[in-house]
């Protein structure tokens, strides 16, 4: 599995990402290309910013380094360095992939159907631009609080040090690899009723490592885990993803009567 992130603090006000921002912080030994991302960066949505659930305003900010609740945060930071030597911990550095063409191939075993745009067209736009469409609804919230990653608070390795470049400087309140992980397992489970436990299990690990290989505080997952039900709340006040849901339920009738 190819793995990946990029960073996305600069993002500009009208809601689009500048590409130069990634050519900024994309390296040139990264595994996927910068085309990849490109595509991902301009992909349509089903809502644009100002439509999706505002994280600054329902969210509380990350807990201070004082704070009697960061306590929790550090505890689970010490819980995930157990856990690295384990299987549990291989499958952490695993999850560490971020775009939906490394995702999805993961999500589609605990679907239990591939995941394709050749093969499930219908369920894979669903699903597709509606993870891109909660991609977009962390990015003000990251810039504004700027909050250090564990690794780099504490000055530590992590077992996927492919990503530490890229993403020291980056924000990490919330966990946009949660976000991504949480909507997907929302959708899917959607589609797929008969597999909601294992899709929400899944969904929930991917948060879950984001904490074990040291990218994440706990209250960083925590708070992606909202986003993501939020605005997988708010999808569905939307039309088109309401029409485009109903076509993948139809076709993942179809192909599994």
């Amino acid at each position: 599995m190819i793995h990946s992130t990029f960073n996305i603090q600069n993002r500009i006000q009208t809601g689009a990402f500048a590409l130069a921002a990634v050519v900024a912080t994309f390296s040139a030994t990264a595994a996927t290309s910068l085309e990849d991302y490109g595509r991902e960066l301009s992909a349509p949505k089903y809502l644009t910013v100002e439509e999706m659930p505002n994280p600054m305003e329902f969210l509380p900010p990350p807990p201070g380094w004082t704070s009697p609740l960061f306590a929790g945060d550090y505890a689970a930071y010490l819980w995930g360095k157990t856990i690295r030597p384990t299987e549990r911990g291989k499958t952490a550095v695993e999850q560490a992939a971020y775009l939906f063409n490394e995702i999805s191939p993961v999500f589609s075993k605990a679907f239990g159907l591939e995941i394709s745009r050749e093969k499930t067209p219908a369920i894979y736009k669903v699903l597709y631009k509606g993870v891109i469409t909660a991609m977009h609804s962390y990015v003000r919230t990251k810039k504004t609080y700027g909050r250090a990653r564990p690794f780099v608070r504490y000055g530590e390795s992590t077992p996927f040090p492919e990503d530490e470049k890229h993403l020291k400087n980056n924000g990490s309140y919330p966990s946009g690899h949660t976000v991504r992980g949480w909507c997907l397992g929302l959708l899917a489970s959607e589609i797929n009723p008969s597999r909601q436990n294992e899709l929400l299990k899944l969904g929930y690990e991917w948060g879950e490592s984001r904490i074990i290989i040291g990218y994440h505080w706990k209250s960083d997952v925590e708070a992606a885990r909202a986003v993501a039900s939020a605005v997988y709340a708010r999808l569905h006040a939307s039309e088109e993803f309401l029409a485009d849901m109903a076509a993948a339920r139809r076709e993942f009738a179809k192909l599994t009567k």
